[in-house]
């Protein structure tokens, strides 16, 4: 699976991701630093990559309809997040992958759960 990190998730999720066997792209790796959320998916569904990304914006299915793209992940951290909260939520996330495909879906990452939306 490809995964695209948002520009807020770091290199200790990256290396997370990679050390979990997934072909991970950041976006500031990219140069997309600053783009909008209709250039990055745009970029997420010509890569044929899965979004992984804190941006509550792409938790509208309405705007951002998940069938049409690789999966988009929104991890819903705490307020003022610490580091482990990065790892902790990026743990649940890919242990869930490693079953379950997240193409054309919207997943929210929560603390203790994980929401999955399958347009129909």
């Amino acid at each position: 699976m490809k995964i695209k990190l948002d520009e807020n998730l770091g290199r200790a999720v990256a290396l997370l991701f990679r050390e979990s066997g997934y072909d991970v792209e950041t976006v500031r790796q990219e140069g997309l630093s600053g783009a909008t959320d209709q250039q990055l998916i745009q970029v997420c569904q010509a890569e044929k990559r899965c979004l992984v990304t804190l941006d509550l914006d792409f938790s509208n299915p309405l705007v951002f309809n998940p069938s049409d793209y690789s999966g988009i992940v929104v991890l819903r951290v705490p307020p003022n997040p610490a580091y482990q909260d990065f790892i902790e939520f990026s743990k649940n996330l890919l242990s869930k992958l490693t079953d379950n495909s997240i193409d054309g879906n919207l997943w929210i990452v929560q603390r203790n759960q994980i929401r999955i939306y399958k347009p129909d």
